[in-house]
This record gives C-alpha cells, sequence and structure tokens, in this order.
C-alpha cells in the first residue's frame, strides 16, 4: 500500500514537473520554430528570384531579411496594438481615480527599474544620523526638488531588504556619499540583505 501511495507521489511530481518544464519550453520552442518557417519561407522566395535574375545565391541573405521582418513586425505592433491600448487603459482608470493612482504608482516604479529612462542609476551611502555612524544604501532618484520648494537636498529611494517596497528620503546633499559599483549589484546587495556579494 505505501509502495503505490509513494509511486502515485512519485508519478504526479513527475508530471507536474513536465507540464512546469513544458511552460518554460513552450514559448521559446514555439518562437524558435515559427522563426524557422519565416526564415524557410522568405530565404525560398528570395533566393530563387535572386537565382532567376542575377543567376547566382546570396548567402545568409534569409538571415537578414528575417531580422529585419521581425523587427518591422514588432514596430506595427507598438505603433498599432501597445500605444492605443495603453491610452485606452489610461482613458478607463482616468474614471477611477483610486486605481489610476494605484496603477500609475506601479507603473511608474517598474518603469523605473525596466524602462528605457531608468531612475536607479545613482547607488549612494546616506548618512542616517550624523552623531552616530549609521548608514544606508540608497538610490538618488531625484535632484532637482525646486516643485517642492526644496533647493539644498536630494530624493534617495531605500529599497527593503527581501521585500518588494522602500522608502523615499529627502536628504541634504553632505550627508551623502557616491559608490562605485554597478546600479544592479547595489539593489542586490540591499534586496538580499548583505548577503549577496558585490
Amino acid at each position: 500500500m505505501e509502495i503505490k501511495t509513494f509511486t502515485k507521489k512519485l508519478s504526479k511530481k513527475l508530471f507536474d514537473y513536465f507540464f512546469q518544464g513544458l511552460l518554460y519550453i513552450a514559448p521559446f520552442g514555439v518562437t524558435i520554430y515559427i522563426m524557422y518557417l519565416i526564415f524557410e519561407f522568405l530565404d525560398g522566395i528570395l533566393q530563387k528570384s535572386i537565382e532567376k535574375v542575377l543567376n547566382f545565391q546570396i548567402p545568409g541573405l534569409g538571415v537578414f531579411i528575417l531580422f529585419f521582418f521581425i523587427a518591422f513586425v514588432g514596430l506595427i505592433g507598438q505603433r498599432l496594438v501597445s500605444k492605443p491600448m495603453k491610452v485606452i487603459i489610461e482613458k478607463l482608470l482616468g474614471r477611477a481615480p483610486i486605481i489610476q493612482v494605484v496603477y500609475t504608482s506601479i507603473r511608474d516604479f517598474l518603469s523605473a527599474f525596466l524602462g528605457k529612462e531608468k531612475k536607479f542609476t545613482q547607488p549612494v551611502l546616506v548618512k542616517v544620523n550624523k552623531i552616530s555612524d549609521l548608514e544606508k544604501i540608497g538610490f538618488i532618484t531625484a535632484t532637482d526638488l525646486s516643485d517642492l520648494n526644496i533647493f539644498d537636498k536630494v530624493a534617495v529611494y531605500f529599497p527593503h531588504s527581501y521585500n518588494f517596497s522602500g522608502e523615499l528620503f529627502i536628504v541634504p546633499r553632505e550627508l551623502i556619499s557616491p559608490l562605485d559599483i554597478q546600479p544592479a549589484e547595489a539593489m542586490k546587495f540591499i534586496v538580499s540583505g548583505g548577503i549577496s556579494k558585490l
């Protein structure tokens, strides 16, 4: 009876792992297969046309055309799908102010990490208390705070360890020391609670 239960649990786990693996591999495999089909199609048409006209083949022409074809699809997708969807979502959120605040905050936070205009690029060491030697690692997110009528301070974001959150402090410039390390390394060090090596 115990062997039967063990075998049942083992087979269930194996199937779970199989489907999990499929979930990771399938998108990549399907993408490669589609690219191969497009390559074969484009390369076949182009090579035959060029061979008829010029009477010779250009090796690698299909790869070149495939690259520009995929880039063109990406451009069309961004112009016709991504931007209009963004406008529609933001119009809908405009009718629900509280949800809009949450949405825009999360969107801006993620774009600061992953977007084209990354904000977490200046890791700094900040003296938290002038009396003690207590210091924290953070990231300067804004150097111009004149809109808040603050002229001698900067905004520093302090990520929390083992958490997807943090705190924003307005810090006097003289308490900040730049860190000569990559922003990603600094973030990894903070989020891991200092366990990850720099």
